[in-house]
């Protein structure tokens, strides 16, 4: 089993299933995308570690669950 991200291993699918240049601008903006939920998790991992209230501590933690597929 990968441990590989799926937007990951599908922009990285060989070319001749991408095809064309809509195919490289999708694989592209897949990996935007991914290094940018990659930011986000940190920063709700640096949030989660410094949140002061329960009821945020419990917001941050559950967002910080869904966005790593975890149940909330």
């Amino acid at each position: 089993m990968s441990t590989q991200p799926e937007a990951l291993r599908l922009a990285g699918t060989t070319p001749s299933l991408r095809g064309g240049d809509w195919g490289d601008k999708a694989a592209a903006e897949l990996r935007r995308l991914h290094a940018l939920n990659a930011e986000l998790l940190e920063a709700l991992r640096v949030a989660e570690a410094s949140v002061g209230d329960m009821g945020s501590l419990h917001i941050v933690q559950a967002a910080l669950a869904k966005a790593e597929g975890r149940e909330a």
